[in-house]
């Protein structure tokens, strides 16, 4: 007698011969985003070797590939969260409230490149780039001005900040204080994900190991003063940008994770007690399928390795929580409108996938920071799909598509070979500086743009129904060049009325933590009260860690 599966495989073979064969493909090749090659059909047989209560499960329980909540956006839509900075921090201050007044529910700060750097506004390599990324921010006094009004007891804080991420805490903690809010009160996240830089963004200070010392100092710092902190958002945002497919963002991402699990472990700390405050943040990129396959395999995983290799015993130490960003790597300079519609599916694949917190681009980011208009659009685009679609009354409506399972089972598995490959390379860190992540993301991102130079991939806009005289017809917001003249008046300000003998008090305590190897902190946080500013705390750490130059890989 014949099991249900071989009758399937015995009907498709006559599908096949009788029916399929009559009909002709489209030329070209039919690929996901990452180059995955897709079947033209999907049935039973591609996930027979799922098992539906081990591998699937039910929302809410282990190993969460449903999500991580029992009734999902039924119960509570996610954060939205946009992404915002630019020029000075009075100019940004605005822009958090248009976006407070317009819906957005929590806020996400982007530093211009000298913060990012650990660099003052006066520094002399910051010139030309004081505020043009995002806001410009060099003491405590800036943090100040940026909430100014903010009650940040009401309102959930991201900060995109990484080499110099325990000093933006720190002045956040201290804002906090002079607002009358507790630290233990505070709520956010700090992306704080080094390693990430070295794999992909490139905006590190410190040497790999030092680094990932100050990581763990802000884990345990928060673990014992900030408990409702989210200490790292392990990002694979910026490893798509640089070019990987969806299983390397997906594999390089939890690899980096498991890492922060491991040094926080070794420095003492029990998994259970930080597991359940490290946050996930993953880019979504067009291919629709491909997006929701992996972020369904990424809390499998996650969940799988958490529980067994790590001993986790509290539930909230398996539940991958992870905001997402739709992917500014897809938006084209190109007809600029078109990228509306690119951020929507982009934004809907996060939803269905199961986000805590969702960005949307806008439609100008390829072309400068965004206006107010294309802000609101991006904003109004989440609430859409919030209020309108209908994707929110049901908890992950695509479970059991026999396409959807068996690529997120696929991910799954590629996902581990990556595993072993860090692994036999001796971990992470080794594998950062032996270039192997630099060497796979390169590559991918080398075949992707070859795809499209021999249109194997069309890119409307780009390589498809192209517009030869197009022109540029949308607003473009310019960051008034006096914006760096203002920062530097602000400093010389600051450093004329601040108590001096205290910053170099301070400073001096910093190097001394720094050197015995103690929790920097509660030294920083010192630091910050006596307005320090960033470049001058970056300088004192420098000097005790050294910085890093990468090889080049190729």
């Amino acid at each position: 007698m014949s099991n249900p599966k071989s009758q399937y495989a015995q009907e498709r073979e006559r599908w096949q011969r009788e029916t399929r064969s009559k009909f002709k493909d489209r030329p070209g090749k039919f690929m996901t985003t990452s180059g995955v090659p897709v079947k033209d059909l999907y049935g039973p047989d591609d996930i027979a070797h799922i098992d539906p209560l081990r591998d699937i499960g039910f929302p809410g329980e282990f190993p969460y590939t449903r999500g991580i909540h029992a009734n999902m956006h039924r119960g509570r839509l996610w954060t939205m969260r946009q992404f915002a900075g630019f020029g000075t921090p009075v100019d940004t201050n605005k822009r958090f409230k248009y976006l407070l007044e317009n819906g957005q529910t929590g806020l996400s700060v982007a530093f211009d490149l000298p913060t990012l750097m650990g660099r003052d506004s006066d520094d002399p390599l910051s010139e030309g780039e004081v505020g043009v990324c995002g806001v410009a921010i060099s003491s405590l006094r800036d943090m100040e001005v940026l909430f100014d009004g903010i009650p940040l007891d009401k309102v959930s804080t991201s900060m995109t900040i990484n080499s110099p991420a325990a000093v933006l805490l720190a002045f956040y903690i201290c804002v906090g204080k002079k607002q009358g809010v507790p630290e233990s009160k505070l709520r956010g996240t700090l992306q704080n994900d080094i390693l990430k830089e070295y794999i992909a963004q490139k905006e590190f200070i410190f040497p790999p190991e030092p680094s990932m010392k100050i990581v763990v100092d802000t884990i345990e710092y928060c673990t014992r003063h900030v408990p409702e902190w989210n200490t790292i958002s392990i990002s694979g945002y910026h490893i798509r940008e640089a070019g990987s497919t969806a299983v390397q963002e997906l594999a390089f991402t939890l690899a980096d994770g498991f890492a922060y699990v491991e040094a926080a472990m070794k420095a003492g700390l029990a998994v259970d007690e930080f597991a359940p405050r490290l946050s996930f943040f993953f880019n979504s990129h067009l291919d629709f399928f491909e997006e929701i396959a992996k972020f369904r395999a990424a809390r499998r995983i996650w969940a799988r390795r958490m529980r067994d290799r790590y001993g986790a015993k509290d539930e909230r130490s398996w539940k991958l929580r992870f905001h997402t960003q739709t992917a500014g790597c897809s938006l084209t300079g190109q007809q600029p409108m078109n990228n509306i519609v690119r951020t929507a599916f982009e934004a809907l694949a996060g939803v269905l996938g199961g986000t805590q917190s969702l960005h949307t681009n806008s439609l100008d980011e390829t072309w400068a920071l965004p206006t107010e208009f294309a802000a609101k659009i991006a904003l109004r685009t989440q609430q859409i799909i919030a209020y309108e679609t209908g994707v929110t009354n049901t908890v992950d409506p695509l479970a059991g598509s026999y396409f959807v399972e068996q690529l997120t089972s696929q991910m799954e598995q590629e996902a581990e070979e990556y595993f072993r490959k860090i692994d036999a390379l001796g971990g992470v860190i080794p594998a950062i500086k032996e270039g192997f992540f630099q060497r796979e993301i390169a590559a991918a991102a080398r075949r992707y743009q070859e795809e499209i130079e021999k249109k194997e991939r069309l890119i409307v806009g780009v390589n498809a129904f192209v517009e030869p005289d197009e022109k540029l017809e949308i607003p473009i917001l310019k960051i008034d060049p006096s914006v760096e003249k203002l920062q530097a008046q602000n400093l010389a300000r600051l450093r004329a009325e601040r108590n001096n003998t205290a910053v170099r008090q301070t400073l001096a305590k910093l190097k001394e933590a720094a050197q015995e190897g103690r929790n920097i902190m509660p030294a920083l946080i010192d630091c910050s009260m006596a307005y320090c500013t960033l470049g001058e705390i970056i300088n004192e750490l420098k000097a005790v860690y050294g910085t890093w130059r990468e090889e080049p890989v190729f």
